[in-house]
């Protein structure tokens, strides 16, 4: 991933951006919620194109593989291109909750090569507070030409280096800490978590109203967690949305961490796996 290009923006400093050089993605999507277009019909930012995060940021799910896998190269670039992204656009994306949807399509632009992708910080909130207007309608741009390029290697692992990882780094579970200690499962097949994680929820990475914290408490927070310089970092969580905001986060305080797409959805369906609980 790009390491100068900012990982967030403003609602101020979108109308800084060249808008013919801009694409604004809406990703309303919650767990549970399969109304995410309705809400975008209800009110979005001017010229957002709503993504379905089923559709254009998973692949099919399956036992094997997790709930949401990464979509293929060549599908996810016939989706950025539907979007409208040309090559050399700005691309925001934003949601209405805390940027934890957001994040995947800010995650999956930028590790296939497209750098100059920004979370709208604090999301659809943070711009109707600003009295920025928006629009109720179904927005289509006109096709993009974007190239994606195949994922660097070293942006995810699989399962058996999540196996090991906890040997040589730090895992961290992005999902709440009841999911993490058993307490609770409300999707996959067991609960818990992977032996040797960290229990990092995505919901520490922000502040009341939703926006990431500063930099300086982000360092703070990982470093509680054993994240230190030198100290290789990965992130999964249910099903690789929302340790997407986790990596967002860690870049934001200066840390490169890799993302495990199959997550615990895909570690919990496979039975040779040891799944631990409690602290």
């Amino acid at each position: 991933m790009d390491q100068e290009l900012p990982v967030t923006i403003t609602p101020a400093d979108v109308h800084d951006l060249d808008p013919d050089k801009l694409v604004i993605l809406d990703v309303r999507w919650k767990l549970g919620d399969p109304k995410g277009r309705d809400n975008y019909l209800m009110g979005h930012l001017p010229a957002a194109v709503f993504v379905d995060m089923e559709a254009d940021l998973a692949a099919p799910a399956s036992p094997e593989d997790g709930r949401h896998p990464l979509p293929s190269l060549e599908d996810f670039q016939a989706t950025a291109r539907r979007w409208g992204i040309n090559d050399g656009d700005t691309v925001v994306v934003y949601d209405n909750s805390g940027s934890m949807a957001a994040a995947r399509a800010w995650w999956l632009l930028r590790a296939h090569g497209h750098g100059d992708t920004r979370i709208l910080d604090g999301g659809l909130m943070a711009w109707v507070l600003e009295d920025f207007p928006i629009e109720k309608d179904d927005v289509t741009l006109p096709a993009g030409n974007v190239t994606l390029q195949p994922i660097d290697p070293g942006s995810v692992i699989g399962t058996e280096q999540a196996a090991s990882w906890s040997g040589r780094g730090v895992l961290l579970d992005a999902r709440a800490t009841e999911r993490f200690r058993g307490e609770v499962e409300p999707i996959d097949p067991r609960a818990g978590h992977i032996p040797g994680a960290v229990s990092a929820p995505t919901t520490g990475n922000l502040d009341e109203d939703g926006a990431f914290l500063t930099p300086e408490a982000l360092r703070e927070r990982f470093a509680a967690l054993g994240v230190e310089p030198g100290r290789p970092v990965a992130v999964y969580c249910g099903s690789g949305v929302t340790a997407a905001h986790e990596v967002a986060a860690l870049k934001l305080a200066g840390i490169e961490a890799a993302l495990y797409p199959g997550s615990f959805s895909q570690w919990s369906n496979d039975s040779s796996r040891e799944v631990a609980t409690g602290d």
